[in-house]
């Protein structure tokens, strides 16, 4: 599931005309620029809580009779945590007609057997696997999805990751704001299900950092990118840029099924529907690992938007600029500042809109998630190799792989 692509471009944009007054009007010493960074922080922290609460009152009418037909497309790999739930979840929707297609790579895969009792348990829904090992890019997750929409009946295509779980309401709800002729993408929030404690930071992440910044680009200018968590497209827009070809060499393939589309004059839009995430249980080094392939992604294909990402880590700098002017006053007072918006904004998008239950539970622990994520961004500005799904890949500019080797089968 893509991350961190959503802050970069709004942040820098926002804020580029605030650092030249300050840079003008005063000498640039370490105490000012931390000042400035605090200040653009907290600005953001502010502009967050704002997005959360306007997404949180806007109206969203479900219209009971609109219900097109939709196929789903399952691409799935190995047996990913809770994957019986996570699965037939999508087979009891409430809902006339849908058809899901579960796509596999591997014939030895551990996963076919799942899929095969998920089809006998429901006769009456039209579920089909494909199982296939045509390669058409470094991404063998989009070549899973290309070999799946060769058996898709249907105009409006819905791909969810294999580790969603959804509710009986969510075709009804996500498929609404497609009464709209010119959306062509529509991408979901979610909510994560975390087991041990390092996925619980993750969850943390997820909820009170990485979807602020969501609510904030769509608040200031409409969202041009998905997550894995749901995408639905119709199929045609998909066509119009190239289909699942145009993204197969790409790690963020969610990414660009929002971005694209966006980019062809097609509307992107949120969903108010929250999915949940199951998060297996993760090692420190996994959940490091992970993230740094993430921002490594991000700096690779956004070099100035991944740096804007300094101007939103106020709990470090609000530190940083206590110790650099001895503990003053000023100093306890920005910090206080900063981390009371920080956490009140995690509790406004994380509690409040996404009733996550990890923020609900460890509120606290954002300062700490924090300070790792700043060490974290450090990391993603060295090294342009990554493991994934058993390869050894290298990020190349615009975030496409090159496959180096393969790991394992």
């Amino acid at each position: 599931m893509t991350r961190g692509h959503t802050i970069p471009d709004v942040i820098g944009n926002c804020y580029k005309s605030l650092a030249y007054f300050l840079h003008s009007q005063f000498p640039i010493t370490i105490d000012v620029l931390l000042l400035i960074l605090c200040l653009c922080a907290v600005l953001f922290y502010c502009y967050g809580i704002y997005a959360a609460i306007a997404f949180l009152n806007h109206p969203h009418v479900i219209d009971p009779e609109f219900q097109p037909a939709i196929t789903i497309l399952k691409p799935i790999c190995g047996l990913d945590a809770q994957v019986d739930e996570n699965l037939t979840s999508f087979c009891q929707q409430d809902y006339p007609k849908y058809q899901i297609i579960f796509a596999v790579r591997d014939r030895e895969d551990p996963v076919i057997d799942v899929v095969k009792k998920i089809i006998q348990q429901f006769p009456d829904v039209d579920i089909h696997l494909v199982v296939s090992d045509r390669i058409i890019g470094a991404n063998l997750k989009v070549s899973n999805l290309a070999n799946a929409v060769t058996a898709a009946k249907h105009e409006i295509l819905l791909i969810a990751d294999s580790d969603i779980r959804v509710g009986g309401d969510y075709l009804q709800r996500v498929i609404q704001p497609l009464k709209d002729e010119s959306v062509g993408v529509v991408t979901c929030l979610y909510r994560s299900l975390a087991q041990g404690w390092v996925t619980t930071l993750e969850a943390i992440a997820t909820a009170t950092d990485f979807h602020a910044g969501v609510l904030v680009s769509n608040q200031l200018a409409g969202i041009k990118f998905t997550f894995g968590s749901t995408i639905v497209i119709r199929k045609p827009v998909l066509e119009a840029i190239g289909g699942f070809g145009a993204i197969a060499d790409y790690l963020a393939d969610d990414f660009q099924l929002g971005y694209q589309p966006s980019k062809a004059g097609y509307k992107v839009v949120l969903s108010d529907y929250v999915v949940e995430h199951v998060l297996a249980t993760s090692s420190l080094a996994d959940a490091i690992q992970r993230q740094i392939r993430w921002g490594r992604c991000i700096r690779v294909s956004r070099p100035w938007g991944y740096l804007a990402l300094l101007f939103t880590y106020g709990t470090v700098t609000s530190l940083l600029l206590l110790i650099a002017v001895g503990g003053s006053k000023l100093g306890w007072s920005l910090l206080a500042i900063t981390w009371t918006m920080r956490l009140l904004m995690g509790w406004v998008v994380g509690v409040k809109l996404l009733h996550d239950m990890a923020a609900k539970k460890f509120l606290w622990l954002i300062p700490l998630y924090d300070l790792i994520r700043c060490v974290i961004w450090c990391c993603g500005f060295v090294g342009g190799t990554i493991e994934w799904r058993g390869q050894r890949l290298k990020l190349i500019k615009g975030g496409k792989l090159e496959t180096i080797s393969r790991i394992c089968n």
